[in-house]
């Protein structure tokens, strides 16, 4: 919606000093969660704050932790979601939050000092429902170090916004997002039926509703993305399959370049078709050169992919550069295959077991 629309609606106003709820729901995050609840408690806000934390079963000690921190800090406030599921514990913790701005956080993330302050003064400046900025991913591993590459990067994550842009306005989401209260019980919080792309959900009917979602490039937070590959495939297998389930409920709403894994994965079986026909020849002459022209998507991708990897966005040790090699086209496959299964099936009850059995080393 453009900023002149007359349907615009501006976000009713939070008085300087009301304070903010910060939310977090956690399922075995032992290994992060401490300086993720460090870093939301550090936050210089002018008002009162308070961290609600939505507990799923995690069995790493992450709970324990939780009851200790709580121990520490009378703002933290402990809720229970059994179901683990994320908008059913981002749910529970925006009800029993009390204060007229919402902050979602991540047990992955760790917010700058300053962050939540200058989110309330784009909130307030520009009258948006809902602001974020920019997830800057980082690693500690050559192996997350590629998939924070990856993530920060136009060719790992198609280049929404939050993934890197630069220039403030409205968006079509926001990463974790920075969110007035009465805007989210007008639109009813989050829709608890979708396990992944909750957000992408919700701001769809915050801008239905006629307010803005913004985007401010000078918000950033730091994100630690999976340690291991099999997490990795796990995670974009889940995220794939349910942004298949959001075309099917949601069709063209959703962003073109979403449709670029699967066609990808598409293009990469026809070819494999077309190749097993030339070779027991089935498809001879003008008709197989015909059909190779399949191949051309497949050869500029993998192309693409190698000259990422092996430059200067690659990273600068030779480890970091074949992990690259290899993470991209994992994400992109596992989303392509995930997308298609869930456009064409639903999703159901497909949930992301990546963060299943985390470690439970802390961080350095």
């Amino acid at each position: 919606m453009n900023v002149d629309d007359p349907r615009r609606k501006d976000a009713p106003p939070v008085a300087d000093g009301a304070g903010v709820s910060f939310v977090m729901p956690v399922l075995n995050e032992r290994r992060y969660l401490e300086r993720a609840v460090e870093t939301t408690l550090a936050q210089q806000v002018d008002g009162p704050t308070e961290l609600v934390l939505a507990l799923g079963p995690s069995t790493d000690g992450t709970t324990e932790l939780a009851e200790r921190l709580r121990a520490a800090d009378p703002r933290i406030t402990l809720v229970d979601n059994p179901e683990a599921d994320i908008p059913i514990g981002l749910n529970i913790a925006i009800r029993a939050s009390t204060l007229p701005t919402v902050v979602r956080v991540d047990a992955h993330s760790e917010l700058a000092a300053d962050y939540t302050q200058r989110a309330l003064d784009t909130l307030s400046r520009t009258r948006a429902a809902n602001v974020g900025g920019v997830m800057r991913a980082d690693g500690l591993t050559p192996f997350q170090r590629a998939v924070a590459r990856a993530y920060n990067s136009p060719i790992g994550l198609g280049g929404g916004a939050y993934h890197g842009g630069t220039h403030e306005g409205e968006a079509e989401s926001a990463y974790l997002g920075v969110m007035r209260r009465s805007v989210l019980n007008e639109v009813g919080l989050f829709d608890e039926t979708i396990r992944r792309g909750e957000d992408w959900e919700l701001n769809l009917r915050i801008r239905a509703a006629g307010y803005r979602v913004w985007f401010d490039p000078t918000l950033a937070v730091t994100y630690w993305p999976r340690e291991s590959w099999v997490r990795l495939a796990r995670q974009f297998h889940a995220t794939g399959t349910w942004r298949g389930e959001l075309v099917r409920r949601y069709g063209r709403r959703n962003s073109v370049r979403f449709f670029a894994p699967p066609a990808l994965v598409l293009d990469l079986v026809l070819s494999l078709v077309v190749g097993v026909l030339q070779l027991t020849g089935v498809l001879t002459g003008w008709w197989a050169l015909a059909a190779s022209v399949v191949y051309l998507p497949v050869l500029a991708y993998a192309l693409l992919i190698v000259a990422v990897s092996l430059g200067r966005g690659g990273g600068r040790g030779w480890r970091d550069k074949l992990w690259t090699l290899a993470v991209l086209p994992t994400i992109h496959l596992t989303w392509g295959v995930g997308f298609l299964g869930g456009l064409l099936r639903g999703a159901h009850d497909t949930v992301d077991t990546s963060r299943l059995g985390d470690r439970n080393t802390p961080l350095p």
